[in-house]
Formats: C-alpha cells, structure tokens, sequence
C-alpha cells in the first residue's frame, strides 16, 4: 500500500484555510462568514495533524483536541449571538449590524 506524501496535505490545508479566508472577506451573511471560519479552523486542524504525523509524535493531535474543544465552544456562544441579533434587527447582514446598539 503506497503512503501519501504530507505535502499533499499541507496543500489541501493551505488550499481549506485560504477559502475561508476569502470567504471571511467577501460574504455579508453572518451564518456563512461562522461557517468559513470553522473551516479556517478545521484547516488549521490539518496542519496540525500533519506535522505531528511527520515528527512522529502526538502533540499536534493532542493541540487539535484542544482546538476542538474551543471550536465548539465558540459555536455555542456564536450562535447563540447571532440568533439573538437575528432576532433584533431580522437581517443576518454583518454590514447592518456594526453598532451593537439595540
């Protein structure tokens, strides 16, 4: 069985991180900007796993449990806040939404 080379997944991280990053930038909705950046976040993800694979120890996976852990954290409180400001002002625009002046 062949083994792929980590550069193939350093370059799929790269290629993930770099969307998200675009992503972040040009889209308006609050929901899918989330989005983007959990893919930022699972990209980073990658390259951690990658590196560790490559040093031959566990500290990159051990580091992306963490970053789980944070990830979901973040998705609840995030959420929860722009369900609250959906609610409030009935757009998901971020450009409506730049003073959280209720």
């Amino acid at each position: 069985m062949t083994e792929v080379s980590p550069g193939y997944f350093l370059a799929l991280a790269g290629l993930l991180f770099t969307i998200g990053v675009v992503g972040v930038l040009v889209r308006r909705n609050a929901i899918v900007i989330f989005m983007f950046i959990e893919l930022m976040l699972n990209a980073v993800n990658l390259f951690f796993v990658t590196f560790a694979r490559m040093q031959g120890n566990l500290q990159g996976q051990v580091l992306v449990f963490f970053v789980l852990v944070v990830a979901a954290a973040e998705v609840v409180v995030g959420l929860a806040l722009i369900l609250l400001i959906a609610r409030r002002r009935a757009s998901l625009d971020v450009d409506k939404v730049r003073l959280l002046k209720w």
